[in-house]
């Protein structure tokens, strides 16, 4: 078979048409390098929280909260100052410094309950932001139609470095320690920028910024507004306060299910080696089934019946999770229940969250998006982090706790069904729009 030939069964096979072959492989290994070098990290992080202390958990999460609270402003100042053409330079610059001076804190100190607890709060920020600022490149990259098609595919490269990330800490760890991996981490980042600047290229020729496409702001200029204008535009936007009552429902049932999964990994596996295999395990799980469901089903779900089924199925899925936790809670039961709550965010949730924002203008993309993704996100941690702390001090953790994650879930599945018929409505009158501009 000719190579051309192969590239063509490639784009059938992923939904691109023409010229989009190229910026979303360049997406899919974006996400790979990204999500390869977080999930190297991954399984340091879990062990390091049970290390510092499972009732101590959420005093991480309000610390993380609290870091997110005084670090979204300065990433909104610094978007106001520096293009979108270089802004990534900037965010992923400074994580890979922050990562190599990790590197030299734990060759020195490597047993440190406090570096272990700065590590937990750091990686938590970490990983918000900069996959929070990729799918603002990728919805500024792609205008709405191409991200229904192909953002399930750029999803794709995550569960793989999902899968990679793992496996090479496995294969490193006892060669280049946990300060090797990190410094392998930084390199990953390295590389995401090269990646970026090709899509950016694309961007002016075939994708959102092409000619034809709808108005849209210049990368080259930087983003107006002040350090709290991505506050300000949540508030002032119901369609936007609605994505943020969404993901705080999402990291609610998430908090709830990870705190039980620590109580329970620390109970039943207390050797450190064996808790990271354990978790390393769960990640290599939901990682293959992720991207089965990224390649062969999420872009077809999307296209054909919408972004509203995307959003609400996880969360309807969660709540008949959380019945049966109830009835029958076991560790068993609950490494099913955050298999499928993981394969369902990365596959289904995720990249529908994310085509919320591609009609949307590069302001609420990058400032607006961002807020939501962390301060709001780590917000919701933070407070549901306390009320299953509060239940478990009670003696009702399990089995109320349960039963109240079905309640959130089930509020969840109605605001993503919601959103997603909000979100169709919005790309129509994005495409009329255009098609005005157009003529």
């Amino acid at each position: 078979m000719s190579t051309s030939s192969y590239l063509r069964r490639l784009s059938l096979a992923i939904n691109a048409r023409d010229q989009e072959l190229q910026p979303a492989l360049s997406g899919f290994l974006l996400f790979l390098c990204l999500f390869a070098g977080y999930f190297m990290l991954r399984p340091i992080r879990e062990s390091m929280g049970i290390a510092a202390g499972v009732e101590n958990l959420q005093w991480l999460f309000t610390v993380t909260f609290l870091a997110m609270l005084a670090a979204v402003p300065l990433f909104a100042w610094l978007s106001s100052k520096v293009p979108r053409l270089r802004f990534i330079n900037w965010v992923y610059g400074f994580f890979a410094i922050n990562l190599l001076v990790f590197v030299e804190l734990f060759q020195f100190q490597p047993d440190s309950i406090w570096l272990a607890r700065v590590f937990y709060v750091w990686i938590s920020v970490y990983n918000l932001f900069v996959v929070s600022v990729a799918w603002s490149l990728m919805a500024d990259v792609f205008d709405n139609e191409q991200a229904k098609r192909l953002f399930a595919f750029i999803a794709a490269g995550a569960s793989v470095g999902g899968l990679l990330g793992p496996a090479l800490s496995a294969l490193l760890i006892g060669v280049i320690g946990e300060a090797g991996l990190m410094f392998v981490a930084a390199l990953l980042l390295g590389v995401t920028l090269v990646l970026k600047q090709a899509l950016m290229r694309w961007r002016e020729v075939g994708g959102a910024g092409r000619p034809g496409a709808a108005p849209s702001e210049h990368p080259r200029q930087p983003l107006p507004g002040n350090p709290f204008s991505g506050l300000t535009s949540v508030l002032r936007s119901p369609y936007l306060l609605g994505i943020a009552g969404f993901v705080v429902l999402l990291s609610t049932v998430t908090t709830f299910l990870y705190f039980e999964q620590a109580r329970l990994v620390a109970e039943q596996f207390p050797d450190r080696e064996m808790q990271v295999r354990v978790f390393g395990t769960i990640d290599v799980i939901v990682q293959v089934g992720a991207l089965l469901s990224q390649l062969f089903i999420t872009g077809r779900i999307a296209q054909k019946l919408g972004v509203r089924v995307l959003l609400a199925v996880v969360p309807l899925l969660m709540c008949i999770g959380f019945v049966g936790l109830a009835l029958a809670p076991g560790f068993a039961l609950l490494a099913t229940l955050m298999i499928v709550r993981r394969i369902g965010e990365y596959a289904f949730v995720r990249p529908g969250r994310e085509m919320l924002f591609a009609p949307l203008d590069a302001e609420s993309k990058y400032k607006a998006k961002t807020f939501i993704d962390t301060v709001v996100y780590r917000g919701g941690d933070a407070v549901s982090g306390w009320a299953k702390s509060l239940l478990d001090m009670l003696g009702q953790g399990a089995g109320l706790g349960a039963m109240i994650g079905a309640v959130c879930a089930l509020l969840w599945a109605g605001l993503g069904w919601r959103l997603g018929r909000q979100a169709d409505h919005q790309q129509e009158r994005v495409r009329v729009t255009a098609s005005a501009v157009g003529t």
